[in-house]
Order: C-alpha cells, then sequence, then structure tokens
C-alpha cells in the first residue's frame, strides 16, 4: 500500500496501482508541516509531493531552498501547472533509486508511500552524514516500530537502526478520514533528529548487517542467531544467552565494536 501523499483532485487520476490514499485535511498538512524545525537557509526535500497536500505551504516559506522527488509522472505534470513557485524544484524520480539531491545538509519531510517506507528509512541512513531530520508519515504500525524500546514486541531492525543515528520522536495519530479514500489503517507523524553517529560506527554496513542478522530469527537467542556471522570467541559472550528484543542499541554498538569492526 503506498501511503497518502498528496490532495485529490480531479485533474489527475487516483492509481489503485500504487495504492495511492490523498491527503486532504488542511489542518492536518498544517499540522505536518509546522513540525519542521524551519531555519533560514535550509535545505528541504519533499519525498513524495503527490499532488501538493504539503507542497503548497512549504513553498510559501521563500527563505528555504525547496526540492521534491515524485516517482509519477503525471503528479510532476500536474505540480508545475499548479505551482508555478515548483518549477525546476521537482526530480522525477524514484526515491529508492534516485542520487542525493544536495550538497551539504538537509531536512526530509513526506507522506511516504506505506509500501516502501521501511526502504525509504534505510535510504535515509545511507544520507545520514547530510540528514539532518526528518518529518514523515508512516503507517502507525510501522512509526510505532521505529520508536520501540528494547523489550517490546514492536522493537527490531529498524527501531536500533534508526535510534543509532537519529532521535526519534513519536508525534501524533493521522486519523483515516483525513485522506481520500480513507486507508483500512492509522497513520502515524514521527520526527527523527540526527544524533550525528554518537556511538562512533564507522561501517554502517557491517552494523546494519549485525542488527539484521540478530533480529532475522528473533525467537532465538544471540547464540544461535549470530554464529553464522561472529567468530567462536563471540559465542561464549553473556549477550549470546539473549534475544535481540532484549538488547539496546548501546547493546548492539557493544557487540559491533568487540566483534564486528573492522
Amino acid at each position: 500500500m503506498q501511503g497518502p501523499s498528496s490532495y485529490f483532485c480531479a485533474v489527475y487520476t487516483l492509481k489503485k496501482s500504487l495504492g495511492q490514499h490523498f491527503l486532504h485535511d488542511e489542518n492536518m498538512c498544517r499540522k505536518i508541516v509546522a513540525q519542521v524545525r524551519r531555519t533560514p537557509g535550509m535545505r528541504l526535500l519533499e519525498v513524495g509531493p503527490g499532488g501538493g497536500a504539503i507542497t503548497k505551504y512549504l513553498l510559501e516559506w521563500p527563505d528555504v531552498d525547496y526540492k521534491a522527488i515524485e516517482v509519477d509522472e503525471e503528479k510532476v505534470v500536474y505540480l508545475n501547472k499548479t505551482y508555478p513557485a515548483i518549477a525546476g524544484k521537482v526530480i522525477l524520480a524514484d526515491i529508492l533509486k534516485a542520487e542525493v539531491p544536495f550538497e551539504g545538509h538537509f531536512s526530509v519531510i513526506g507522506n511516504f508511500p506505506y509500501n516502501i517506507s521501511s526502504p525509504i528509512l534505510f535510504r535515509m541512513l545511507e544520507w545520514e552524514p547530510q540528514v539532518d531530520e526528518i518529518i514523515g508519515m508512516f503507517q502507525k504500525e510501522v512509526a510505532q516500530r521505529v520508536a520501540a524500546g528494547p523489550g517490546s514486541k514492536t522493537y527490531g531492525i529498524l527501531s536500533v537502526l534508526m535510534q543509532a543515528f537519529f532521535t526519534v520522536e513519536y508525534l501524533f495519530d493521522v486519523h483515516e478520514n483525513c485522506f481520500t479514500p480513507p486507508p483500512k489503517v492509522k497513520s502515524g507523524v514521527l520526527r527523527c533528529t540526527n544524533i550525528q553517529n554518537p556511538h562512533g560506527i564507522d561501517n554502517k554496513r557491517k552494523f546494519i548487517n549485525l542488527v539484521k542478522t540478530a533480529f532475522n530469527q528473533r525467537r532465538k537467542t544471540l547464540r544461535n542467531a549470530l554464529k553464522g556471522l561472529l567468530p567462536a570467541e563471540a559465542l561464549t559472550d553473556p549477550y549470546m544467552d539473549k534475544r535481540a528484543e532484549q538488547l539496546s542499541v548501546a547493546d548492539f554498538v557493544t557487540l559491533y565494536r568487540r566483534y564486528v569492526q573492522p
């Protein structure tokens, strides 16, 4: 399912192939936009502007260097015709394949397509050295998972990885009636604020692989889940008696430093 990405308008079509649901509640649009920590001269990327539900508010900010990435060519045509201020600022591309849109630091906002929201967050992790803040709408279940702490059933791969690099705040719910057509799932908005890699993770790919491997068999102890990844001496570590969901972000960093870090 694709997340709510734009205001419904008869000028363009709602595409079932993309599972589109359009945000139409103007109060909610303004509430989402208000979460951006706006600073003069900041760079801001909108992911999936669709028909411009929040775009029209972002374009009112004269002191912001705005760009958008949109995969649907029909929506790009609509945006350019409807909002003259957006000329030259929309990139027709798939966010999962697009090049980083700015040099230097930037923030991200978007009503993220629900069917690719997790891959989008992994993309944000790739761009993390440049991404100061993410304001994103997700399926509520995914948003809660990203914000979850250790010991809960929803705590998982994205919880650890995002919280290793960002402070994650669950901001508020978004009611189904804010969309056209109303989705069958609830929605939630997150703020993720970059904390400048406080753990000193210098090989993100290896850290991600450690966390993914640990949670891929989350019912097993780490001794069983990680035996194919870590050296033999690691399997006697007291951490190995625990399951992945019992480890904090700091615990995973400790395992990374002891046994994985190059």
